[in-house]
């Protein structure tokens, strides 16, 4: 069984004003003090208002809502300990005059120093899915057959329609927001495991990036872990919104080492279309059309068919297919989490929309 592990950000609100608090060190120290969580699985991000959460080894679905389900209450809890509420929007909806502080680690300083006002912008978060591969030169193949889906992961994932509270017009402003790091957007076309080391190693030799960890790529090859990482996606309102994304991803990625097995020659797709149809997916989510991995304008639903055609077998072979089809039903019937957004404020104001993204309403499957 291909194994499978999920980061998540979160932020901390102000139960009162929904601004962000600069409490995450102690909220961290908290859910790490508890019974049930390893001091590792939760980490402090950029700035003191975010806080990382990162799911141990798995193999299978459950294993993934359970633990994800575990880290959410126990961070919860904390925040709630030091007065403030844990927010599972992938941006902010409202911010401060003042810029929340950066956290005290020397990379995060350096961050500052060199881009001040997208640091300060950075209250936005992701979720990251983690993909287990036999060795980095597979990586790179997998890398090559999934760049053409990750418009349609992110338009499935986005929860991001609000900032400063406006409606910005975008399903996922976070993705906006992020694409303005020197090297972000989609992956390039790599020739081979070599050509993705040259390239890497160039861009870090030539002092425009830090280091590998500043390759913002939306899926990359992970320096830490034999995993390839999927990081276009929002992060979700919903655990099992998170459950449902991260075994498509996985069958995705179980789905391009069989076709490279197989000899199957990956989708060709441009590096500016690519581009344009993630913008695209950004400003639209599944609200309408979306371009497929041939490049081709089509409906959401008929390409989430294709991709469903896509990977079934994967889905069968791991266990997931009645799980993730019950999932995409829900997120079809429901919208996605920016639609889920959009209605609570439309509903009940800036107060309805805290509640849903605090998982402080009724009904919440937080």
């Amino acid at each position: 069984m291909i194994t499978v592990g999920v980061e998540e950000e979160y932020v901390l609100l102000d139960p009162v004003t929904h601004l962000p608090v600069s409490r995450a060190e102690e909220v961290r120290t908290a859910a790490g003090l508890g019974p049930f969580v390893d001091a590792g699985e939760v980490q402090n991000e950029l700035l003191q208002a975010q806080i990382e959460v990162a799911t141990p080894v798995c193999t299978d679905l459950d294993e993934v809502a359970g633990h994800l389900l575990r880290l959410r209450h126990a961070v919860g809890s904390a925040a709630e300990e030091y007065g403030c509420l844990l927010a599972t929007s992938a941006a902010v909806p409202l911010r401060d005059a003042v810029p929340v502080p950066v956290t005290r680690k020397p990379r995060y300083l350096r961050m500052r120093e060199e881009a001040r006002r997208l640091v300060d912008e950075q209250l936005i978060n992701g979720m990251h899915v983690h993909v287990g591969v036999p060795d980095r030169e597979m990586g790179v193949a997998v890398l090559n057959r999934l760049r053409v889906w990750l418009p349609t992961l992110l338009a499935m994932s986005a929860n991001s329609p609000l900032w400063d509270g406006r409606d910005t017009g975008f399903a996922s402003w976070r993705t906006i927001v992020f694409g303005r790091w020197p090297v972000s957007g989609p992956t390039p076309c790599f020739r081979t495991l070599a050509d993705y080391e040259e390239r890497a190693d160039a861009l870090v030799d030539a002092g425009v990036i830090a280091d590998r960890g500043q390759l913002y790529w939306q899926a990359r090859l992970s320096e830490r872990y034999p995993t390839v990482e999927v990081r276009c996606l929002d992060v979700q309102l919903d655990a099992t919104d998170a459950v449902l994304l991260t075994g498509i991803v996985r069958a995705l990625v179980t789905t391009a080492i069989a076709e490279e097995k197989a000899g199957a020659a990956p989708v060709a797709c441009s590096h500016e279309l690519l581009q344009a149809a993630m913008w695209h997916a950004a400003r639209h989510g599944l609200d309408g059309a979306l371009v497929d991995p041939q490049g081709r304008r089509r409906s959401a639903g008929d390409v989430l068919s294709l991709l469903m055609g896509h990977i079934t077998p994967a889905l069968e072979e791991a266990g997931d297919q009645r799980e993730v089809g019950s999932l995409l039903h829900r997120l079809l019937r429901e919208g996605t989490p920016a639609d889920r957004q959009r209605r609570a404020l439309a509903d009940g104001g800036m107060a309805a929309l805290a509640d849903l993204i605090t998982g402080q309403g009724a009904g919440s499957g937080r």
